[in-house]
């Protein structure tokens, strides 16, 4: 999730966790414990571009990154807080929970998480994506209310706990609609009568409202979406996998550890001169349009006298505004 929620969620759960002995020395702790995970996009700074991304939600999302730091963040901060009446146990237990609720919530989005690390396989049960007002909003709020009370107070844990309620009671509900979702998507393609090997099914960007369907048909891609508020068909877009004319660019080292991270579900295309590959999991920027279609992960690949190399290729601002716009017209439904 964004760096607000996962903010948010360490805040409450320091809260939680710590609450009635310190105060808003919990919120701010559990914060910065929430945060801890997702240092690992300095790995961008400092290594290519596949080995970041391949890095990205892997070790530091793990149970074992949270088991190994959090007793030496805890006695940190307890000298630092010497004065408070609490052992580096406490604080140690404090950023236990604080990150590894962080690599949890992170598991109910499309990218996953490597939690049982140094295993590859990712926990992702695609049911929110990586920014939702409906989870973050009221939780903040709840959060908010909680800094202006005394520590102690009985109002400040019964609103610690609405925030937490709120925001995992809406994780369920995302699990329910992803299930009314596959059950429509599966329907859908039996009365086409498409005969498919696999599909996948994910919330469009900041809605669990719409949803992403990519179907493989052994040969193409079909790529649709659904809104609850559809009253027509879902319709599908072919995309031809074309794997015998990028033969000798699959089979390439760089390409090999990007399709392991897309977990299969890519397209490699020209574009003019330009070599493309398409992460199609995150879906299309201006889909619903004629235009040439985008998607919003790609990755340009070049080649260099020491060999390929990999350039993300980032959706810009007016990518993003396409994006809004497309996004709430789809919504309303089709």
């Amino acid at each position: 999730m964004d760096s607000l929620t996962q903010i948010v969620l360490g805040a409450s759960v320091g809260e939680l966790v710590l609450g009635k002995k310190v105060g808003n020395k919990a919120l701010f702790w559990g914060a910065v414990a929430g945060t801890i995970p997702d240092l690992d996009v300095i790995a961008r700074y400092v290594t290519d571009v596949v080995t970041a991304t391949e890095m990205h939600r892997g070790f530091s999302h793990s149970i074992l990154f949270c088991v190994i730091f959090a007793p030496f963040l805890g006695f940190l901060v307890s000298k630092i807080h010497k004065k408070q009446n609490v052992s580096w146990r406490g604080w140690a237990w404090l950023f236990f929970w604080g990150m590894f609720t962080h690599p949890l919530l992170d598991a109910f989005t499309t990218w996953g998480t490597q939690l049982f690390w140094p295993f590859s396989e990712r926990l992702a049960f695609n049911s929110i994506f990586v920014v939702d007002p409906l989870y973050t909003f009221p939780f903040l709020v709840c959060v908010i209310i909680i800094l202006f009370k005394p520590k102690g107070a009985v109002i400040r844990a019964k609103i610690n706990r609405l925030g937490i309620y709120l925001s995992s009671g809406y994780l369920l509900i995302t699990l329910l609609l992803k299930l009314v979702v596959y059950y429509k998507v599966e329907l859908s393609l039996k009365q086409q009568g498409v005969s498919y090997s696999n599909f996948s099914t994910r919330p469009a960007p900041l809605t669990t409202v719409l949803w992403n369907i990519n179907v493989d048909l052994n040969d193409s891609y079909l790529i649709g979406d659904y809104s609850f508020f559809d009253t027509k068909p879902i319709q599908y877009k072919q995309f031809f996998k074309n794997r015998d004319l990028v033969s000798p660019l699959i089979n390439t080292d760089e390409i090999k550890r990007l399709r392991t991270i897309s977990e299969g579900w890519y397209i490699l295309e020209k574009e003019n001169t330009q070599w493309v590959y398409n992460d199609l999991r995150f879906g299309l920027i201006n889909f619903g349009s004629s235009k040439q279609p985008r998607f919003v992960f790609r990755y340009l690949v070049k080649n260099t006298p020491s060999g390929i190399a990999i350039i993300e290729d980032r959706p810009t601002n007016n990518d993003a505004k396409q994006l809004l716009t497309a996004l709430w017209t789809r919504i309303k439904g089709n």
